[in-house]
């Protein structure tokens, strides 16, 4: 099985590609595709690319383990798991930007 994952454009947040073709934070609610669904996956690529909205698109490997969706590899279960650094500007807490649904970014 595989998932599209990649980064959020303004906050570099990873994101999964979900099964309604939207960019989520959820690694559990994104989309598997089979072996068989490479036409599928690849057309999800480029609509993907074609917004600008995403970057660094990668198809990822991953396994089901009692229910769980788990990257094989370990620089992917890392990246599901957060951030390693904490997410405070002198020690006050802060939320990430993020792209809103109307949003764009030039290039």
């Amino acid at each position: 099985m595989e998932i599209l994952t990649g980064n959020e454009l303004i906050s570099g947040a990873t994101v999964y590609l979900d099964a309604s073709g939207r960019w989520i934070e959820d690694l559990q609610a994104a989309r598997l595709f089979g072996k068989d669904e490479a036409e599928a996956r690849d057309a999800a690529i480029a609509a993907s690319k074609a917004t600008g909205r995403i970057n660094s698109i990668e198809i990822e490997e991953v396994e089901r383990v009692g229910g769980t969706i788990v990257p094989k590899r370990l620089r992917e279960r890392i990246r599901a798991a957060g951030p390693t650094a904490p997410l405070n500007l002198n020690g006050v807490p802060f939320d990430r930007q993020r792209l809103g649904k109307d949003d764009h970014v030039s290039i």
